[in-house]
């Protein structure tokens, strides 16, 4: 491809990305993976250059883009080779006109920077929040010892997390099977409040894919039960192939109905030592790997996942034996998902308590913990640890 075509590429992802913001369709990451799948011609160099320039043109535009090609236009004002490529070549996009606008930049739509600000998320904590993410990875001490796979892949140890590397940019990962699982530090980190131990029964409630489950289960050295759970059926089919990679035994998965879930998890009532909560939530802790996410978000959005979490905690506090804890986890950094939320719980709940936390890294916000990209250098998360009484 030429520099140009690569150009009229990214234009043409970035239309199909801001069509599935406004509508709710795929996220950039698969709409650039199905372009490229009709496209054999683009060799590895083409597909990586054309998806940075999606990218960077994402991370631009605070407001979502009237266009793929104005929010190019902004990428290109600041650099004159990308300029150069509006050449109007026969695969290349027209010429820039006088006058054309490009998209505005930001970091993101103004209301959500109000309340990320009223919940103590400053500017230049929002600006890290759509920088670039780095590679970590949690080796898999059932497989594989850490020090080894240092060595081998170049990666960096990091401090407070002894399973966790940091790898270089393009590391190539496919052929780990499963002695290593890409998993963000602070993913690695939140998932400690567990406390999971050996021979131990614990519940993840929200299992998604599965990337904390199979933490847990090595925290627990593959002794004890987990029950893996969600409503979504295509994301927990993944788990169990992933578990067998990583030689993990202690693991059933099980789909769950949302207008259901109590009743199908009946026989794990008053039962757990432990329920992870990995609830539903904004994603506002993710924008570095997914940053038109913010394009997505709305008012009514977010007040739909406060209710989602809401009712996920009751689920799981049925679930809690006497003595035992309930630990929830947003990918979020706004209160209304995280600290209020505790807040509520606790109200609703006498007797339960919110137990003191010793992460390696984070700061205290309410009755929980939270990290950020600025703060922490890992993705924004809040946790609290809460326990029902004997």
């Amino acid at each position: 491809m030429t520099p140009a075509a690569r150009t009229q590429a990214a234009i043409e992802l970035l239309d199909a990305v801001i069509a599935a913001a406004r509508g709710g369709g795929a996220a950039a990451d698969t709409l650039i993976a199905r372009y490229f799948a009709t496209r054999r011609y683009a060799g590895s160099k083409d597909r990586r250059a054309v998806r940075e320039l999606v990218y960077a043109a994402i991370r631009r535009a605070g407001e979502i883009p009237a266009s793929g090609r104005a929010a190019l236009l902004g990428v290109a004002a600041a650099d004159a080779a990308i300029a150069a490529t509006f050449d109007g070549s026969s695969h290349g996009p027209a010429p820039i006109a006088a006058g054309e606008g490009a998209a505005p930049g930001g970091v993101m739509p103004a209301w959500l920077a109000d309340a990320l600000a009223a919940s103590g998320i400053g500017a230049e904590q929002q600006a890290a929040l759509i920088g670039r993410a780095p590679l970590d990875v949690r080796v898999n001490r059932l497989l594989a010892d850490p020090a080894t796979l240092a060595e081998r892949l170049g990666g960096t140890p990091i401090p407070g997390l002894p399973d966790a590397l940091r790898l270089p940019a393009g590391t190539n990962i496919d052929t780990l099977a499963g002695q290593a699982e890409v998993q963000d530090a602070g993913s690695q980190i939140v998932s400690l409040a567990a406390l999971a131990q050996p021979g131990e029964r614990i519940v993840d409630l929200c299992a998604g894919g599965g990337g904390k489950t199979l933490a847990l289960a090595a925290a627990m050295r593959n002794e004890g039960q987990i029950l893996a759970a969600d409503i979504d059926r295509g994301r927990l089919s993944r788990l169990a192939p992933r578990a067998a990679r990583a030689g993990v035994t202690i693991v059933e998965t099980r789909l769950l109905d949302p207008r259901r879930e109590t009743e199908a998890l009946a026989d794990w009532q008053d039962a757990a030592d432990c329920v992870l909560i990995d609830a539903p939530c904004s994603g506002t802790g993710t924008w570095r790997r997914n940053p038109e996410a913010r394009w997505r978000l709305t008012p009514d959005r977010l007040a739909g996942f406060a209710a989602q979490q809401r009712h996920v905690l009751a689920v799981g506090a049925a679930l809690v034996r006497p003595g035992g804890a309930l630990v929830y986890i947003t990918c979020s950094l706004l209160d209304a998902e995280g600290m209020d939320q505790v807040d509520a719980f606790l109200a609703d709940h006498p007797g339960w308590t919110a137990a003191p936390l010793d992460l390696p890294a984070g700061t205290p916000r309410g009755k929980g913990y939270r990290l950020d990209p600025a703060s922490d250098d890992t993705d924004g998360f809040f946790v609290a640890r809460l326990t029902r009484p004997c």
